[in-house]
This record gives structure tokens, sequence and C-alpha cells, in this order.
């Protein structure tokens, strides 16, 4: 039988729910905002600091320490409280986010966007456990809904603004541009979050941090280096391969035996912990073939500006938007969430297929009518399966299983985006209109599995009030 955790978090006066919601949703933004905001201004960078070849990793080394310490943050959740983790990672982005803006040299700006994303990896994923720690079970799929939308809206916002302040104010700006906003952000959540928590002996699972950066730098390097310049099995790129597996096993065996685990093996036999992590990397891999090429395709192949591109990408952005609000309703008011997932793997799997019959001289309306359909099955997949997992795991674990449902979501983006974007490099001498097809087909087979694996995720139902009776599978609660 699946049971949810049955501790209820503290009541909070639904004003300072609101103003707790409000705090993290503002550390989304910063978070999802910075995964698209940088990359149009990337010429203009280039022009005055100069370090073409090395430009890259101006995006690279962010998603690298960001997705590497999402589970680490969360786990420091579980161990000092939600509210000082959220501060000093918000703090450590804005200090990022500071010296990017002052760099004078590419290295200086990659350095300090490795620090930046130190930061960053933790904003999506503490949001999500302060929400599991001050909300109650039966309304956080409501208050999670926001959070797709905010997703959909910097995926179209981002590359607009990120233009706008890059022709304007200049480049610098993208990044100061995070200062207030992450100020705001702070203060709210530290004056209105008050979680009590039992102090408890705990240590840091220093070796685990290692391992994941190692095995995760190596398996970067392999997609970006081995697709584009040297082979996939060249003698180099076969050694990242090597490591990176070396490194994952040594991670298992030294997390099966750590005392505070960073991914702790005893989540992964919670059925929704294990099922919804597979699913996350799958749909996190889908997901970026559309939020991060389809505006590529609108800008190379289609010839619109940066800020035709965004609004060109409105109806993607629009179901992302309309579908994470209306799962979180349903989800809060029918306490099931099976259905909204399954539909949503099928409608992405749906809009990719269609993405793939895209070239020149596509009409604007198919375009936009696959665009809505793949936005829509984003917004339906990307927080329900978050909102059950942390109905399915005690109070105590939330930021954990949060942190590492997160981490397997931003690793199949990841490992998406650099593939696919091997895939695009090496099919570019065909013509780019050729090449983006090509990419959108090699990202159906991932679509294909997330809609499978979506049907064995375990339906439950969980009780209205939380601390009420082990919720039962659907089936059995529903006479289904």
């Amino acid at each position: 039988m699946t049971t949810v955790n049955e501790a209820a978090p503290p009541a909070l006066p639904a004003r300072q729910v609101r103003l707790v919601v409000l705090g993290a949703l503002l550390g989304v933004l910063l978070s999802a905002l910075d995964q698209t905001i940088v990359s149009t201004a990337l010429p203009r960078v280039v022009a005055d600091v100069g370090g073409i070849d090395d430009l890259p990793w101006v995006v690279t080394v962010y998603l690298l320490t960001s997705m590497a310490t999402t589970p680490v943050w969360g786990k420091l959740a579980d161990l000092y409280g939600p509210r000082g983790t959220f501060a000093t990672a918000i703090g450590v982005f804005l200090a990022g986010s500071l010296l990017c803006g002052l760099a004078q040299g590419i290295g200086q700006l990659i350095a300090f966007r490795a620090l930046q994303g130190l930061g960053g990896g933790g904003l999506f994923a503490l949001a999500l456990s302060i929400i599991g720690a001050v909300v109650p079970p039966a309304d956080r799929g409501r208050y999670q809904g926001a959070f797709g939308a905010v997703f959909g809206l910097a995926s179209v916002g981002g590359p607009v603004l990120g233009g706008g302040l890059a022709d304007s104010l200049g480049w610098r700006w993208i990044f100061f541009v995070n200062l207030p906003v992450g100020l705001v952000s702070l203060a709210t959540v530290w004056t209105t979050v008050r979680v009590p928590r039992t102090r408890r002996d705990h240590r840091i699972d220093v070796t685990g941090v290692v391992l994941i950066l190692i095995s995760v730098t190596a398996l970067l390097l392999y997609l970006n280096w081995a697709g584009r310049t040297h082979g996939w099995t060249a003698p180099g790129s076969l050694a990242l391969l090597a490591i990176f597996v070396v490194a994952a096993v040594a991670l298992l065996a030294v997390e099966s035996r750590a005392p505070e685990p960073i991914l702790p093996p005893q989540l992964f036999r919670v059925p929704l912990v294990r099922v919804g992590g597979v699913f996350a990397f799958l749909s996190g891999f889908t997901m970026f073939s559309g939020v991060v090429y389809l505006p590529v395709y609108l800008q190379e192949v289609a010839g619109m500006s940066a800020a035709r591109t965004g609004l060109a990408m409105l109806p993607l952005m629009l179901g992302i938007v309309a579908t994470s609000m209306g799962s979180g309703m349903l989800i809060s008011a029918r306490g099931r969430y099976k259905p909204l997932v399954v539909t949503g793997a099928f409608l992405v799997l749906l809009g990719t297929l269609a993405l793939t019959r895209i070239g020149t001289g596509t009409p604007y309306l198919f375009i936009g009518a696959a665009g809505l359909v793949f936005g829509a099955g984003v917004g339906l997949t990307m927080q329900p399966v978050i909102t059950a997992v942390q109905n399915s795991v005690p109070l105590q674990d939330i930021g954990a299983a949060t942190g590492s449902v997160n981490f397997l979501q931003r690793m199949g983006s990841v490992v998406g985006t650099a593939l696919l974007g091997s895939v695009l490099s090496s099919r570019v001498a065909s013509g780019m209109a050729d090449a983006l097809s090509t990419v959108f087909l090699v990202a159906v087979p991932f679509a294909v599995l997330a809609a499978v694996v979506s049907m064995f995720l375990v339906e439950m139902r969980r009780p209205a009030a939380p601390g009420g009776a082990p919720a039962q599978p659907a089936a059995e609660a529903a006479g289904d």
C-alpha cells in the first residue's frame, strides 16, 4: 500500500503562507531566468571580453555546478531547516551574479558563473522544500502549480529580456538584474518562514558531494567534447566516459554506507520516488529539446529577432502556464495526479513528433500549435510528480526527496541539451533546418520512454487534511 507523509507542517495564517510562496517563487524565477537569459547576450559578451573558444563554458559551468549541488542543498535543508539554507543559497547566487557583472575577462566570468551555479542549484529545490515544509499536503499541488507557470514565463521572457538588456544597458545587466529580485526573495522568506525543527547530530557527506561533481563533470565533458570535437570513440572521450562510470558506481557504494547520504538510498525504495526519479530524468531530457531548440529554429531558420522569437514562443508558454496551474488545482481538489502526468507525457510526445516536421517555409500556425501541445504536456508533468513524491515521504525527508528528484530532472535537461547540441553541431553542415529536425527526432525515443514510465507511476489518494489516515492506492480508494 502506498502511504503519504502524515506529519502536518506547522499551521500558518493564510496571508503568511502567501508571502512565503511569493518569496519562494521569486527564487524560482531567478533560477529559471538564469538558464534562458544568458544565451541571447553571449555575442555581446564575446565582443567585450573576448574568449570565443571558451564561450560554451559560460553556460556549461553554471549547469554543472547547479545540477551537482541540487541534492546537497536538499539534504542541508533537512539538516539545518529550509529558511537558513535558502538564505545561504540565494546569498551565494547573488554574490556570483554581482561578480559576473564585474568580470573583466572570460576566465573570471567562467569562474564566477561556477560560483553563481553553486547557489542556483539550491533555489528551485529549496523553494519546493519550503512549500513542502509550510503547506499542508492537500494544498501543495495548488501552490506548486504556480512554479511551473513561472518556468514557462522565464523560458519565453528570458531570451527577450536578455537581448533587450544587452542591446540597451549592456550585457552586465543580465547579472545585475538578479540583485533586487533576489534581495526581495531573501527578505520575504527570512521574515515569514518559521519552521520548528528538532536538532540532531549530523554529518555532511563530503565524499558523496565530490563523487557527484566528478561523475557529472566527466559526463558533461564527454557529451560536449566527444560529440562536437574529438569523436565519440576517441581514446580521450572513452577515458571521460570511464571516469563517469567509475565515479557513479563509487557514488552508489558510498551512499549506501554514509551516515547522512546526499542521495539517501532508502528514499528510492519508495515506489513514487524511484519511478518518479526515472520519469523526471526522461521528461527533463525531452522538455529542453523544445524549450532550447525551438527558439534556435525561429531565429536561425525563420529569421526572427530575439524579441519576435519571444512572442512566437507565446503558445508554448501559455500551454505551460495554463496546465501547470490547472494541474495544481486539480491535485488539490481531487488528490490524484497520475492521469495528469500520463496525459502530459503523451502530449509532450505528440508535440515532439510534430516538431520533427518543421523546416524551411513551415507555416507559423503549425509551429504555434505544436508549441502549444508541447507546452501543455510540460505543464502537466513538471510539478505533479514532485508534489506526489513530497507527499510519499516523511516530513523530515522532504528536502532530500525533492532535491534528489529535481537533481535527476536537471540531469536529464543537461544531458539532453548537451547531447542534442552535439547532434546539431554534427548535422549543421547539411543545413540548419534539417539539423534541427534531426535534433527533435533524436528526442522522440526519450519522449516515448517517458510516456511508458509514466504509466508505471503509483497512483494514490491522500487525506484532505494532513495527519489523517494513511493514503490508499487510487484503485482501492476509488474502486476503479
